[in-house]
């Protein structure tokens, strides 16, 4: 018999029951089956949450950076030593095959490891003597409590991009994790509570729209960071910024891969392969549209189509698995839509996913993938995000012809290149308007130490988040300048001061 569990918020240190009536639903992508409900949080339940983060903040501000450093090493290690167990609550919920799932969970520890360094990335600069007698320098401090809301797609991985620098540059924070897939973020809250941060300074509340507009609109929250559609994350930005916070709002994708003519056409052709189809296509840095450059296009369509029919899709928790399901029946409907629709607008569908039964879990939510060739920028399928294991080929002339072809997109999250050219490279990442660029590597996710963030419509706020950025958008600069008296006398000044 299949236990379904009633889930819980994550408050002050305890968790705690939800006190309405209205709950979610959560299933194993795999079976199909329900698994959890999880509590939809009321506005005065998603301000109990704040306000334990309000209570925590001054205590957490005023702990010295090197121990906020040493709680997050602590951390760290727990994380390492329940990889396993995390990261099968992740393939339970959200579908991705277990390699996949520990990947994620690895690079948000790198985003930790980032954090553990904080002594040095909140030191200040000094300069003396700018004046007689006079020395100016700035320090940074924490902005307050801080919010981040958190897609289905990385239910580990995003919300360590936030929430671990956060409370390194000491911030409280609330999280609001999809609904989806949350038990994962119950988990880490267990392991930091482990690992002695004290309560109050890390919180979790489950919910929909009402626990989300509390977030943007509740005074007491200083900033907030998102991960999700395009749509949303405009909706988060202007909402968040209105009621004076400061905002990072990451939205949609629709990720290019060009493969030149001297592209090694293998190594595209797997490149392609595992950014397209892993993890099902839901990745906002998956690779959604190949561009075919010149004469290659034959070529790269037959090996895809060929290497496409082989991915042996089934169930996470499978080791020989490449893909795993889509997250929700939902979703998985969404997606077919998608497919149906290329082939209504005329392009080629080489590789028909659509049919695919996994034996055994034949109602679990899988597709296979799908490949369409001859699509053309006119083409919803080109223009709109579908997340999901479809990948569009889009054949140009040339090299300009494809910059053009990526720049005119609304979206500029990630982009790639396979050339074995260093002039074409550099001239691509030169002239193309995109946020994170690949040479040769498909999927340009920064490590820890740099800052993850779009262009245009795929991000909200002049900050990307974590690395070097992560730090500034968790802190407020403050620039001191002062002297102490001395034994001439002083007189009243009306004039800006020179020196």
């Amino acid at each position: 018999m299949n236990t379904v569990k009633p889930l819980q918020h994550f408050i002050h240190g305890h968790l705690v029951r939800g006190a309405g009536s209205r709950w979610g639903e959560v299933f194993n992508p795999a079976s199909g089956q329900l698994t959890a409900r999880v509590p939809l949080a009321s506005a005065d339940e998603t301000r109990s949450a704040i306000a334990a983060a309000a209570a925590a903040l001054p205590g957490w501000s005023d702990t010295p950076a090197l121990r906020r450093a040493r709680i997050l090493f602590k951390f760290r290690e727990l994380l390492e030593r329940h990889i396993d167990e995390l990261a099968a609550i992740l393939t339970a919920e959200h579908g991705k095959v277990l390699a996949d799932a520990k990947g994620e969970i690895i690079r948000g520890m790198e985003v930790v490891e980032f954090a553990c360094g904080i002594p040095q990335l909140l030191k200040g600069e000094y300069s003396d003597q700018i004046g007689g007698g006079i020395d100016s320098w700035s320090l940074r401090q924490p902005v307050g409590v801080c919010a981040g809301i958190t897609p289905f797609n990385f239910p580990v991985m995003v919300p360590m991009w936030m929430f671990p620098v956060a409370l390194a540059c000491g911030n409280t924070f609330v999280l609001k994790p999809s609904e989806r897939d949350p038990s994962a973020s119950l988990f880490i809250a267990e392991l930091l509570a482990q690992a002695d941060l004290p309560k109050g300074v890390f919180n979790v509340v489950h919910g929909d729209k009402e626990a989300v507009d509390t977030l943007l609109t509740d005074p007491r929250v200083a900033a907030v960071s998102f991960v999700g559609s395009t749509p949303i994350a405009e909706y988060i930005y202007s909402t968040g910024a209105a009621h004076g916070k400061r905002v990072q709002a990451l939205g949609g994708a629709k990720n290019h891969l060009v493969v030149m003519p001297d592209a090694d056409l293998e190594q595209a052709v797997e490149a392609l392969i595992g950014a397209a189809y892993g993890s099902a296509g839901e990745r906002c840095m998956a690779i959604s549209v190949a561009v075919a450059v010149g004469d290659v296009g034959d070529q790269l369509v037959a090996a895809l189509g060929k290497r496409a029919r082989s991915l042996k899709v089934g169930p996470g928790t499978e080791p020989a698995m490449e893909m795993g399901p889509l997250v929700t029946r939902q979703h998985l409907e969404k997606v077919r839509a998608y497919v149906d629709l290329g082939v209504e607008e005329g392009a080629e569908l080489v590789v028909d996913g659509r049919a695919l039964r996994v034996a055994g879990h034949e109602d679990g939510y899988f597709l296979g993938g799908c490949l369409f060739d001859h699509v053309t920028p006119e083409m919803r399928i080109y223009r709109e995000e579908i997340f999901g294991p479809v990948l569009c080929i889009v054949r140009v002339p040339d090299f300009a012809a494809a910059i053009g072809l990526i720049n005119a997109h609304e979206y500029g999250n990630g982009v790639a290149v396979f050339t074995r050219s260093g002039n074409t490279a550099r001239e691509f990442v030169r002239r193309i308007e995109v946020g994170m660029v690949g040479i040769n590597v498909p999927i340009p996710v920064p490590m820890a130490f740099h800052s993850f963030g779009g262009w245009k419509r795929s991000l909200f706020g002049d900050h990307a988040v974590h690395g070097p950025d992560g730090v500034h958008f968790y802190t407020r600069l403050k620039t001191a300048t002062g002297r102490w008296p001395q034994d001439i006398p002083s007189s009243a000044s009306f004039v800006m001061p020179t020196h």
